[in-house]
């Protein structure tokens, strides 16, 4: 059987908010099987629940923000990636304050925690949501779309005008057949162009944003001294953004993702559609391993 994970010993840490400038504190628990993905905001008293089983994506602008029962938590797409990228179904995450912290931006620290904390395997068997047709939304010349496939992969191509961006590292293929979210698409990071710094404050976002948790476009090129950590690292990471957003309807999924120029809003508006119409999905599970998809063992490889 192919069977649900949760991890072995909880495991903390604390940085900036992203959006909100602030220092929170977060914990990761194990959880119980089939109790799902869930944030607990612990500044509140008393303490409230939000479960990705149940909750509403209610802001999209350069973050996911997730709400239920009036109570919101944003910034979390670089954590679900790294728990939908190691296979983890089951765990409470413990967070004082409204946001994830960004780390560096990317979710190789997360990745690195939750490795630190351990994998346990339990006793019911994991719950996929499999694509049986296809579903495409658009927003003018944006468009996201899922399609059936037996298997796990996204291909998405990003188009702005930068010295950067050319034709070689526009678009990023990822078939979890041959890559790991470990090695391929956990270290891809945020970013940001320079410009656009000045809006984001007035309106009260990135006040915790900076070189050390984005990569930030000037005209002309980066302004951080590193460089990119890939060729493709800014497409790579809108896939990695994908993973985590797709993850936010609470079970792994069987399909193929392709997007062009997609984003937050754009995701949540594909769930939404996916969710919405008939006959587009139906539940999985396989109570025989050679009948798994290759895939989901190679992307849930923790090496």
């Amino acid at each position: 059987m192919l069977r649900q994970r949760t991890i072995l010993r909880k495991v903390g840490f604390e940085g900036i908010g992203l959006h909100s400038g602030k220092l929170i504190r977060t914990e990761i628990c194990p959880a119980e099987s089939d109790k799902g993905i869930i944030f607990r905001r612990i500044d509140i008293v008393p303490h409230r629940d939000i479960s990705l089983n149940n909750c509403k994506v209610t802001g999209t602008q350069l973050a996911s923000t997730i709400s239920e029962n009036n109570i919101e938590i944003s910034t979390v797409e670089h954590l679900v990636a790294a728990l939908s990228g190691l296979g983890i179904d089951n765990v409470l995450v413990k967070v004082s304050g409204t946001e994830i912290p960004i780390l560096d931006g990317s979710a190789a620290i997360f990745v690195h925690l939750l490795k630190s904390a351990g994998c346990r395997e339990q006793n019911s068997a994991k719950k996929f949501i499999t694509i049986n047709r296809p579903v495409r939304v658009s927003d003018g010349e944006k468009w996201a779309m899922l399609e059936p496939y037996f298997g796990f992969k996204l291909n998405f191509v990003v188009d702005f005008t930068h010295p950067i961006i050319n034709k070689n590292n526009r678009m990023v293929d990822v078939d979890f057949e041959r890559m790991s979210f470990v090695k391929d698409i956990a270290r891809a990071r945020t970013f940001g162009f320079l410009n656009d710094v000045g809006n984001l404050l007035k309106n009260n976002l990135a006040r915790g944003g900076g070189l050390d948790n984005a990569v930030v476009l000037s005209k002309t090129g980066i302004l951080n001294p590193e460089g990119l950590r890939s060729e493709n690292e800014l497409a790579m990471h809108k896939a990695l953004d994908a993973i985590g957003d797709l993850y936010l309807i609470g079970y792994p999924m069987l399909g193929s993702y392709s997007a062009f120029k997609s984003g937050h809003a754009l995701n949540n508006k594909l769930i939404k559609k996916l969710v919405r119409e008939d006959n587009t999905w139906s539940f999985s599970s396989f109570e025989n391993l050679r009948e798994a998809p290759l895939a989901w063992a190679k992307q849930w490889s923790w090496i």
